[in-house]
């Protein structure tokens, strides 16, 4: 019995947190208030408070998934198994192409939200600092020198921030033939025909 009421519970709470989302990546975090996402839901107001102490705890809950699946997911991916330097940054690319790894809508609303909340900055460069050691491990991993490994990453990282920020649309295909030139520009390297191969298999890729 307690264990399908935890889980009543926290299906509940992820209703909340799913309705905050869309809100924030729809209108930006002023428009995140507790009697609209109610309404939205088709919840009473008191019902919120059994999953959050207030406005301020659902947004710290956002943020805190944010961190865990943006910034964790791409640690992850950077620290995966990989025989080369293009097969590592090709999981890392895992990210761009998969919202259940990173959710780009997501890392813009967070930036934007950023711009005029003193304690989430500090939080995203924190988040940003730790992508970039992530990156530049990853490199290092396979013989760059500290300096270079760290433009190499820094490059990943602004190209990666300006697709977010200026919402660049592309198919899947456009994105998908200019990977193996991506990989070439940060790398320095060519990547072999088979880890492109396995890399488009993974996501079901001609």
């Amino acid at each position: 019995m307690d264990g399908t009421l935890d889980t009543a519970r926290n299906s509940s709470e992820e209703l909340w947190l799913q309705a905050a989302y869309e809100v924030l990546t729809e209108s930006g975090v002023e428009a995140v208030k507790i009697q609209p996402l109610a309404k939205r839901l088709g919840l009473t107001r008191t019902g919120f408070y059994w999953h959050f102490k207030d406005r301020e705890a659902l947004l710290d809950a956002m943020i805190r998934q944010w961190e865990m699946k943006n910034t964790g997911n791409l640690e992850a991916r950077c620290a995966a198994y990989a025989e080369s330097i293009c097969e590592a940054v090709l999981n890392l690319f895992d990210c761009w192409l998969d919202d259940a790894l990173f959710d780009s809508r997501l890392d813009l609303a967070i930036r934007n939200w950023a711009r005029t909340d003193p304690a989430l900055q500090a939080r995203l460069t924190l988040a940003d600092d730790r992508r970039k050691h992530a990156m530049m491990t990853m490199f290092t991993r396979f013989d760059y020198p500290v300096d270079e490994a760290e433009v190499r990453a820094l490059t990943m990282i602004y190209t990666q921030i300006g697709y977010i920020s200026m919402q660049v649309q592309e198919s899947r295909e456009t994105r998908f033939s200019r990977m193996r030139a991506y990989v070439q520009v940060f790398t320095g390297r060519n990547p072999t025909d088979a880890e492109m191969a396995r890399f488009k298999a993974r996501h079901q890729a001609e």
